[in-house]
């Protein structure tokens, strides 16, 4: 598990040998430093923040948005439920990527851009990191005051999912400016 806690940018992390446990604790070791430990989690001098339930920032919903991706699934009404409860190796693997695009030392192509998206019925305005040539994208949300920042999510975009071609048509639709 150790061999995953020195891993740069670049390299993917080592999970497929792991059974589930190990893979969940050598990926909490890399989530707890470089997010839910780290005092200087800042983007462009914007403290970054899980997201609040209840009033609570909710960090072990984060590490699942960083490690699983949503499936819909049908309860036994024929109702779609939106569960997270399916391991993403692709995001998982590059669990490890996000501080150093949050701190700005990648480089290579970063699209960083702001654009309204549509969340349960609402429009919303995201803030978007979007290295092109790796694929991967971080999703920001501002927060009201606009002094900080919530974590949302950071994965793979993989074809099979639609990832470039949606990625793409939010950032056509790109403001002005980045908030």
């Amino acid at each position: 598990m150790a061999i995953n806690y020195i891993k740069k940018y670049k390299a993917l992390l080592e999970l497929n040998h792991f059974n589930e446990w190990e893979r969940k604790q050598s990926l909490q070791a890399i989530f707890d430093r470089d997010i839910a430990d780290n005092e200087n989690f800042n983007f462009q001098s914007k403290i970054i923040r899980p997201l609040k339930q209840e009033d609570i920032f909710d960090v072990e919903s984060l590490f699942k948005h960083l490690t699983h991706r949503s499936e819909d699934i049908t309860d036994k009404r024929g109702v779609k439920i939106k569960s997270r409860n399916v391991f993403d190796f692709e995001r998982s693997k590059r669990l490890h990527w996000l501080l150093p695009h949050i701190d700005e030392k990648i480089n290579e192509e970063i699209r960083l851009f702001s654009s309204i998206v549509r969340i349960k019925g609402k429009d919303t305005t995201r803030t978007f990191i979007h290295n092109v040539p790796e694929h991967y994208i971080i999703v920001l949300e501002p927060q009201r005051s606009g002094l900080d920042y919530y974590l949302i999510t950071a994965y793979y975009l993989e074809k099979k999912y639609g990832g470039p071609k949606s990625i793409k048509k939010i950032y056509d639709r790109r403001l002005d400016k980045v908030y």
